[in-house]
């Protein structure tokens, strides 16, 4: 697997990228962008210290990520601010704004306030040669997310699916996991093994509570 890349291939993977997000939010069907993971690729996100996801393989980003994951959030849609291209290490980190593509009593569009993002990484599949994502970490506000949900769900127009999705307590659905039980690092595996450092640490502990 190869981490060597140009700037141009880097950004023709990502636009490429950016239209597949589009067509899966006119669909609804998210299940096709797993293709453009590699199939022992990563995913995960935290929700709070000690409920994370994670989705290990292809398989699993396909059927939990951009399946069980996304159950009840349809007409929601996820627009790139901005986003940086990092060809030197192989990196993309895109910043987005989440809309509901419900409207309140006054007719604005209910939307998750807070800076959202994911960061990827990327990698030359060494079965076809192209380009797919090795790992994904996304971050984004917990409390402005529960805020927006309550408010949708206390609206009287929130469809069934989506307060069906809500009423499942998390640590249910798949996926879910404490964070002693992750089977992958909460930090990209690359970077955590220290790969991309670019300031040392300072202090004397070399192994604080708070494990990545």
């Amino acid at each position: 697997m190869s981490d060597s890349f140009t700037r141009t291939e880097i950004k023709a993977f990502w636009d490429e990228w950016l239209e597949m997000n589009r067509e899966a939010e006119r669909s609804g069907d998210w299940g096709k962008l797993a293709d453009c993971y590699l199939e022992n690729a990563t995913y995960g996100w935290m929700f709070t210290p000690d409920e994370h996801f994670m989705a290990m393989g292809r398989d699993e980003i396909r059927r939990w990520a951009m399946g069980t994951e996304m159950a009840g959030l349809e007409g929601w849609h996820y627009d790139y601010m901005a986003t940086v291209l990092d060809e030197e290490n192989a990196m993309i980190v895109g910043f987005w704004k989440q809309r509901s593509g419900l409207l309140d009593g006054e007719g604005r569009e209910y939307e998750i306030r807070g800076i959202g993002g994911s960061w990827f990484g990327v990698a030359r599949d060494d079965t076809d040669g192209k380009i797919r994502f090795a790992w994904q970490r996304d971050w984004f506000d917990l409390g402005s997310t529960a805020h927006t949900f309550v408010e949708i769900a206390k609206s009287g127009n929130a469809p069934q699916a989506f307060l069906d999705r809500i009423s499942i307590p998390g640590m249910e659905m798949p996926g879910h996991y404490r964070y002693a039980d992750l089977p992958a690092t909460l930090w990209p595996p690359h970077v955590e093994q220290g790969h991309y450092v670019s300031q040392n640490p300072i202090g004397v502990s070399q192994n604080p509570i708070g494990r990545s």
